[in-house]
């Protein structure tokens, strides 16, 4: 045991410290940059540049856990499992990468950037333990990545400030302020309601009388009595001889 300790030692010591920080990504068009239960950094381009055959991990940990997280230990293990974070294990490795997925320089119109915590799928799913599922904590949150080649560490970023996940304002810390200006804006909304039902049913009032009799200019007509009209002889015109040419 001793001896495999002491080849151990030297490993975990050999692990080159770059002084890359993983931060909150500053992408302009990307929205979302922290939510309930996820956040995005941007990928460590053109930072393991020296390590082409080792497979990078990201860390996930506990503000509080990040510095006594063991390097030696195994993605996928049940000291790393996604599943059992936060509760039994205080972090986990996800998102594992080879130095291809990272190319070096980022082109300028790029959005390189990973979101943590986006996988759905497999958050219940023992059998993936490297899941990169929703965190079910605000945090706070570090991160770091980490090159491993085989299961040996071989560098190693810094861990990242804390990142505090978003949450729901309780009912009590939202500000009342302006809650004026809302009554008024309801009672304004309320009269211009009566208003417009008073405008209606009067409408509809003078519709319905307007399709009666009493409505003044329409209904049925009476049929006109005929007038007779009598029928004069001129008498000078017929009494006398008709006139000799």
């Amino acid at each position: 045991m001793l001896p495999l300790l002491l080849l151990l030692l030297p490993a975990a010591h050999g692990i080159v410290q770059l002084r890359y920080r993983p931060a909150l990504t500053k992408e302009p068009p990307l929205e979302g940059v922290t939510t309930g239960s996820t956040f995005v950094v941007d990928q460590p381009r053109c930072v393991f540049q020296d390590y082409g055959n080792a497979v990078i991990w990201l860390v996930v940990a506990l503000d509080r856990a990040a510095s006594s997280f063991n390097n030696t230990e195994s993605p996928g293990s049940s000291e790393t499992a996604f599943q059992d974070f936060p509760d039994r294990v205080s972090a986990y490795m996800t998102l594992n990468a080879t130095l291809g997925s990272y190319p070096c320089p980022k082109l300028d119109k790029e959005v390189a950037v990973l979101r943590v915590g986006s996988e759905t799928s497999c958050a219940q799913d023992v059998t993936r333990p490297t899941c990169n599922g929703p965190l079910r904590d605000p945090g706070p949150y570090r991160v770091k990545f980490l090159a491993l080649e085989g299961s040996v560490p071989v560098a190693e970023t810094a861990w990242s400030l804390p990142i505090t996940l978003r949450t729901a304002k309780p009912p009590s810390t939202i500000s009342t302020a302006g809650s004026g200006h809302s009554a008024d804006m309801i009672a304004i909304t309320t009269i211009l309601s009566i208003l417009l039902a008073i405008l209606l049913a009067g409408l509809v009032a003078m519709l319905f009388f307007c399709g009666s009799d009493s409505c003044g200019g329409s209904g049925t007509f009476s049929k006109p009595e005929s007038v007779t009209v009598r029928r004069y002889n001129t008498h000078h015109v017929y009494d006398q001889p008709a006139a000799r040419l």
